[in-house]
């Protein structure tokens, strides 16, 4: 499923593909995406923050090998965009103002963007057109770390201080449910 958007924009990646095998492992009785997470699916979560940040995104849901096969289908899929954001499905906390924030960042000239959240690293990465054919070129497990390491080493990749945990919380685990839904109940209480 993909939305039409402006084409100047970013296009957020959306990767649903994944067989959860951890989430079930830890006691999970469904996928972790469809597990409740405040009352609705932990990828309904992910998919409003999409949704609200008016960026345009694809949801790559067709079950692939790896996370890496899952990007090149999403950036094939989507070939044309002025770039990609890569959103794990299973972030439901990410808050449509840093999407837009990682969005504009890339927009201003960087070859890759990655929110930091109080110095950890987090999602969603930003690519730029010109990492298309090395985002095409994934397979398996690793995702697009070797193309961000590539970039990083080449000094091309803005690290991009955010003040939303949603970057790094994402869901493999019973634990990691339980800890989003504490967050979440917080953040209803006291929104910002």
């Amino acid at each position: 499923m993909t939305a039409p958007l402006p084409s100047d924009l970013p296009t957020v990646l959306v990767l649903a593909s994944g067989r959860g095998e951890r989430f079930r492992a830890s006691g999970g009785v469904s996928h972790k995406l469809a597990a409740p997470l405040g009352g609705r699916p932990v990828l309904e979560h992910t998919l409003d923050a999409v949704r609200a940040s008016g960026l345009p995104w694809h949801l790559e849901d067709a079950g692939h090998p790896g996370m890496g096969d899952s990007i090149a289908a999403a950036v094939r899929a989507t070939a044309d965009a002025a770039g990609w954001l890569v959103l794990p499905a299973d972030l439901p906390l990410v808050r449509p103002e840093t999407l837009r924030r990682v969005a504009e960042a890339l927009a201003a000239g960087a070859a890759a963007v990655q929110p930091q959240h109080h110095g950890q690293r987090g999602h969603p990465v930003a690519f730029a057109a010109g990492a298309r054919d090395a985002l095409l070129a994934l397979s398996g497990e690793r995702g697009a770390a070797p193309v961000l390491q590539a970039l990083r080493a080449r000094g091309e990749v803005r690290d991009l201080a955010v003040d939303d945990i949603g970057t790094v919380t994402d869901i493999d685990t019973l634990a990691d449910l339980a800890a989003a839904e504490a967050l979440l109940a917080a953040r209803l209480l006291s929104p910002s």
